[in-house]
């Protein structure tokens, strides 16, 4: 049962510096490296060092853990650091435990990061070919025997019963690819700068599994990228304005299984990101009316559609409609992904995503939306995952 109260944790944490490497098929370095220089360019942002770092927080699944990421980085002591679970699903809530140790007074600037040769070194898409023996592993042993191994596998099952249900072909993922890379050719930063597509070069990409289509899957990138957050009262002591946590959560739904939650009663949803939904309003106050832009997950194009209906931007099965005719571009009912996305930015766990939602807020993004005071972040769906609501101080 999740909670049905608010929590307390808005308003006491902000972020304040965001950093990040170039965004490449091979960077060249190791991973270490790449985190340390996203550690180091998100301080520079905040106009802080490492000497005012006490805190780290990274996920699992990655090769740089934060005792060997302070070293290299120059940081000193430290009086709290963590890796949170479930791959890009833990995005959002770096900064969620970043916050509360921030709130509760356990650290007072805490970095969270992501660094991988996602694309150079080992690849998240080549999906499974074996896994040593644990309990999550026993899912795993039912979807692998008939072919079921890649993240696209697992998400084509979903994206099929969605279709089925609602009565919609393929090409209504078309919207939410275009609106990406058409944001993506805006930004110097994105793999697929001024490289937009049209929803026939969608219609025309090759089957990667029925019924996505290789434009409906997210980049495979090397990269890093990183937040510092603190204090809203320091914050307004730093270099730029601040993007205040109003609201954090982590989420899990009944039946939870990682990409493989194939055994709940509807596969039209995402009851993880429904937990998060509830307790961002909830804890925040606002609603879907309230949200100027947001960074939704997009390592695959039709679970983008099933969040708009998660967090009731739209009713269920009402998504393809609301993403159509450029609903998710600039000027739209929703600006989504203004950086491009994964799709068409870089794919980091969506911590880029989160980066996203502080230039928005500051008024500094390519594609900037007017007067944007509130933003929604998502981090990875088929997982446990987690969400963010972003706002201007005061």
């Amino acid at each position: 049962m999740s909670l049905h109260r608010a929590d307390t944790l808005g308003g006491r944490a902000a972020v304040v510096g965001i950093g990040a490497t170039e965004f490449s098929k091979d960077s060249g370095r190791s991973e270490l490296k790449l985190a340390v220089e996203a550690v180091h360019a998100a301080l520079d942002d905040a106009g802080l060092t490492p000497a005012d770092v006490d805190g780290l927080v990274t996920f699992t699944m990655d090769t740089s853990p934060e005792i060997t990421v302070a070293q290299a980085a120059g940081i000193g002591e430290l009086s709290f650091f963590s890796r949170v679970h479930y791959g890009g699903g833990a995005a959002c809530a770096t900064v969620q435990q970043a916050a509360m140790a921030v709130a509760t007074g356990v650290a007072e600037v805490v970095v969270c990061y992501r660094a991988f040769n996602e694309r150079s070194g080992h690849r998240f898409g080549s999906g499974l070919q074996a896994r040593q023996p644990s309990a999550e592993g026993v899912s795993m042993g039912w979807t692998m025997p008939p072919g079921l191994l890649t993240p696209a596998s697992w998400v084509a099952l979903h994206a099929a019963r969605y279709l089925h249900t609602y009565g919609l072909s393929p090409d209504v993922f078309g919207p939410v690819a275009v609106a990406d890379r058409r944001h993506a050719a805006a930004n110097p930063a994105a793999y697929f700068y001024r490289r937009p597509i049209t929803l026939a070069d969608h219609a025309a990409s090759r089957w990667i599994v029925e019924p996505l289509r290789l434009l409906d899957c997210c980049q495979e990138t090397d990269g890093g990228q990183a937040l510092v957050v603190t204090s809203v009262e320091r914050a307004r002591d730093l270099r730029h304005a601040p993007a205040v946590v109003a609201a954090a959560a982590q989420g899990a739904g009944r039946a939870q299984e990682a990409m493989t939650s194939f055994y709940r009663d509807d596969l039209t949803g995402l009851p993880e990101l429904g937990v998060v939904a509830r307790q961002l309003w909830r804890s925040s106050g606002l609603g879907p009316g309230d949200v100027d832009t947001a960074v939704l997950y997009d390592h695959f194009t039709p679970f983008v559609l099933m969040q708009l209906e998660e967090f009731g931007f739209c009713g269920r099965g009402e998504a393809a409609a609301f993403a159509a005719d450029g609903g998710l571009e600039l000027g739209g009912r929703l600006p989504v992904n203004t950086h491009g996305g994964q799709l068409g930015e870089a794919y980091l766990h969506g911590m880029n995503g989160i980066a996203e939602g502080v230039r928005q807020l500051r008024g500094s993004s390519v594609n900037q939306v007017a007067e944007a005071k509130t933003v929604l972040v998502t981090a990875g769906t088929g997982v446990p995952t987690s969400g963010l609501v972003l706002t201007c101080d005061g």
